[in-house]
């Protein structure tokens, strides 16, 4: 029976991993998906590549790992109670402005727009196991505050792709194609608070 990692094996296993998808994010943005190499990669990272192909054993692998780690970090734990629309609006468009203003998350969103020409299937990764997860998380809390009674919310798709949209608009695109766009803490908060009332205006119930 093969005895379990120590903590400490855990951690370096950790730490080797955390340096194998930056310098991939890095060098896929310098040199292209198909240009960098598993092997370009391990010497970029420090690691042998027996090490990366443990952890990675293709590239399509690693890609995914960026893109988990991108929309993943910083997790809301759990989709917020229904009952309260701005409260629970507020928590999750706090959380997507907060993913969304990281310069790795441009970093993916960019490798993605290049390579879409050649490797379509970096787009549907990106969607299948970034985006959607987080989209789908905003309708199934939409659907709650219907049920609840909280909202009217009859096509809660669409109101979470408007949602999430005001604050892409604004925080996202606008830096993939401006290289001095900036927004700072306090316009980022307004702008989820604005989307946020938009959201309570069109889709909220006066409570009885």
């Amino acid at each position: 029976m093969t005895p379990a990692p120590s903590a400490y094996h855990q951690r370096v296993a950790e730490e080797k991993r955390a340096l194998i998808v930056q310098a991939a994010t890095e060098l896929f943005l310098e040199l292209g998906y198909d240009r960098a190499s598993l092997a370009r990669v391990a010497a970029s990272a420090g690691v042998s590549k027996a090490t990366l192909f443990k952890q990675f054993p293709t590239k399509a692998a690693l890609f995914d790992a960026i893109v988990i780690d991108s929309w993943a970090r910083n997790e809301v734990a759990d989709v917020p109670p229904a009952g309260d629309l701005t409260a629970g609006l507020t928590v999750l468009g706090r959380h997507y402005a907060t993913l969304l203003s990281r310069p790795e998350m441009t970093d993916l969103f960019r490798i993605v727009i290049a390579e879409l020409p050649r490797f379509p299937e970096l787009a549907r990764a990106h969607f299948a196991q970034g985006k959607l997860p987080y989209f789908e998380s905003v309708r199934i809390y939409l659907s709650a505050e219907h049920d609840a009674g909280a909202a009217d919310v009859a096509d809660p798709e669409m109101a979470a792709t408007h949602f999430l949209g005001m604050i892409s608009n604004y925080l996202l695109w606008p830096r993939l194609v401006l290289p001095d766009w900036t927004v700072t803490p306090d316009r980022t908060t307004a702008v989820v608070d604005e989307a946020v009332r938009t959201m309570v205006a069109r889709y909220g119930r006066l409570a009885s």
